[in-house]
């Protein structure tokens, strides 16, 4: 992890947080031609994200930098030995420096933690840097695709890790 990775509070997310995530996605989401952030009807859970959280079973944290939110990673059970890594996003200031990195790596130990062999993702067509990043880490692009049918018309690749030693 960089020093400047070390300077981030790491923690988990608070229902508090909901305002700073939604600005976070909201902000990451227009790099992308037509991606749109529909909080109510696609991302409900930004509005209570601890206790979207607990009921989900998932762990969810933010990295926060001078008190403003920077970051956001999740992981939440899938059955049969696996879990799912949710909302990575890092904000554009916060990037290269190990962010993601750090919080992936958060991420898959506890899911390690959980018992889960396998970690699986689904990312959006147009995050071509984001795949090169799960690339880097290990992650290995399924032939497969999903259309979500949401309001940015998003397309989704399916990318998998084996968690076992």
């Amino acid at each position: 992890m960089s020093a400047s990775v070390r300077e981030l509070v790491v923690r988990p997310v608070a229902d508090k947080d909901s305002g700073d995530l939604i600005v976070l996605i909201d902000t990451v989401f227009g790099e992308y031609p037509n991606c749109i952030l529909d909080v109510d009807n696609e991302m409900p859970e930004l509005r209570s994200p601890a206790s979207a959280a607990k009921a989900e079973d998932a762990q969810w944290w933010v990295a926060e930098a001078g008190g403003k939110v920077v970051g956001s990673c999740a992981v939440m059970p899938e059955g049969d030995g696996t879990m799912e890594l949710k909302r990575l996003y890092v904000a554009k200031e916060a990037r290269r420096r190990g962010l993601a990195a750090h919080l992936v790596s958060l991420a898959e130990s506890q899911a390690r933690a959980r018992g889960a062999r396998r970690m699986e993702l689904w990312t959006d067509t147009r995050f071509a840097e984001a795949h090169r990043f799960y690339q880097r880490l290990g992650y290995t692009r399924a032939p497969r695709a999903r259309a979500l049918c949401d309001a940015s018309n998003s397309i989704e690749f399916h990318f998998s890790k084996d968690l076992t030693p």
